[in-house]
């Protein structure tokens, strides 16, 4: 599934790069996962084998109307190859392709009580220059880490957690 995901994200990205359509693109492919993952009946509709192919793109249509081209058609894309369900995957690797296009790196900081903004804003920064990237910066509180914080820079993870260092530690007695 996750191949077929990248090849279709990648084919939409390049369509909506060329178009200049980048952020509509994104924004619409995101409105549409958004209302399929809220609503049932939208998803059964859509995943279900019981609509026939034409059904299915008679009703997006529907929904769909206005929407740019590149949109229409690769849903239309989707519903003929009985793709639909990879919507949800095609919009993660759309998202990090135009992420990736602006040089914006999304870092998350997850601490176990909220941190002063400056503390995580010099986190931020200091990603950045390490990165030579664009900062998109969220910061969540899970009390379950216990202390410290866990930093998440696009696939690469920091983790100062106290629950991090009492797993180790048990782990190291266990062996013991």
């Amino acid at each position: 599934m996750e191949a077929i995901a990248q090849v279709y994200s990648r084919s939409l990205f390049a369509v909506a790069s060329e178009q200049n359509h980048l952020e509509l693109v994104r924004e619409q492919l995101g409105q549409l996962a958004d209302a399929l993952g809220e609503s049932e009946e939208l998803k059964l509709f859509c995943f279900s084998p019981y609509f026939s192919t034409e059904e299915k793109k008679a009703g997006l249509m529907k929904a769909i109307d206005g929407a740019d081209p590149a949109v229409e058609n690769f849903l239309m894309l989707l519903t003929e190859n009985q793709r639909l369900p990879v919507i949800f995957r095609v919009r993660e690797e759309f998202d990090r392709l135009c992420d990736e296009a602006e040089d914006l790196l999304a870092v998350t900081v997850t601490s176990a009580v909220t941190l002063d903004p400056a503390v995580v804003s010099r986190i931020g920064d200091q990603i950045g220059r390490q990165t030579g990237r664009k900062i998109e910066l969220e910061q969540e509180v899970d009390p379950a880490i216990v202390g410290g914080f866990i930093v998440r820079a696009g696939d690469s993870i920091l983790d100062a957690s106290i629950r991090n260092r009492l797993e180790q530690l048990r782990t190291e007695v266990a062996r013991a």
